[in-house]
């Protein structure tokens, strides 16, 4: 089943009226806040034009570690998301609300043409 077709049989259950248990919910929350990351990570390195190799090596880490972040299979500790922002160029900024989740990196330098 790829995502789209659970997700909206996810959405069908609530509007019926399913709850789900906490543990559920709460380790659902977890992914969704890894899954934000791992495309913050994957969409600055794709606009920097870096393989995952050339990243860790920027960040002083292994090419296996970045592939778990991207990958969302890891939950990184604050240093490790220091060393991601300085290899990335960039700031992390993540906005943690009720409802919504912001995971982005902003640019420190614009490239002039």
């Amino acid at each position: 089943m790829n995502h789209s077709r659970w997700k909206l049989s996810h959405e069908r259950k609530l509007a019926e009226g399913y709850t789900e248990p906490e543990g559920i919910a709460e380790a659902r929350y977890e992914i969704h806040l890894s899954m934000a990351l791992a495309q913050a990570v994957y969409d600055r390195r794709t606009e920097l034009g870096l393989t995952q190799t050339e990243l860790a090596k920027r960040a002083g880490l292994t090419q296996a570690k970045i592939s778990r972040i991207e990958g969302s299979d890891t939950v990184p500790t604050l240093p490790l998301l220091s060393k991601l922002a300085r290899a990335l160029d960039a700031s992390l900024n993540i906005a943690l609300d009720d409802d919504r989740t912001q995971v982005t990196f902003t640019a420190h330098h614009t490239d002039a043409a």
